[in-house]
């Protein structure tokens, strides 16, 4: 009984995530779809680069009725250490203007069409960055070397 309430608390750290086959399974589900992504390449840092952090964050998502639908992990940049002008030049939010979700819905009411929702897994993942990001390598992700690290090719959450 302990072992399954505790499961049921999110983790604050790594440490206490891998002690449960759930939070394992969720943080090798998401490092999966990283790598089917191509998210980044692992690559020995040029010397002049300090990669940045990164951190796993801990989510149970549930059903209606409060039961588990499923326990997700997150792999995000800790941005704070990026620099404006040095790491970035940009910074954008891809998301849907509230004008064109109008559009969409008023168009579906005139035509009397059926709308469905979706949840495409890993959405804002899928952009390509423009700037050069290193980051250290994921806890559980490991490397030929030690000194590897991860040059991103796509967004992660976190980067600015």
């Amino acid at each position: 009984y302990l072992l399954s309430l505790s499961s049921e608390i999110e983790p604050r750290s790594y440490s206490e995530a891998v002690q449960h086959s759930c939070w394992r399974d969720a943080m090798q589900t998401e490092i999966d779809a990283l790598v089917l992504n191509k998210t980044w390449d692992v690559v020995e840092p040029p010397p002049n680069i300090k990669p940045i952090g990164c951190k796993w964050v801990y989510k149970i998502k549930r059903n209606p009725d409060g039961s588990i639908e499923r326990y997700k992990a997150c792999l995000i940049a800790k941005r704070y250490s990026q620099i404006e002008g040095v790491d970035y030049f940009d910074t954008f939010s891809p998301v849907v203007k509230m004008a064109t979700i109008r559009v969409v819905l008023a168009i579906a009411s005139v035509h009397r069409w059926t709308l469905q929702q979706l949840d495409v897994s890993n959405a804002f993942l899928h952009g390509d960055l423009t700037e050069d990001v290193y980051m250290s390598l994921p806890l559980g992700f490991s490397g030929q070397s030690s000194t590897q690290c991860c040059k991103l090719r796509k967004s992660l959450y976190g980067l600015k």
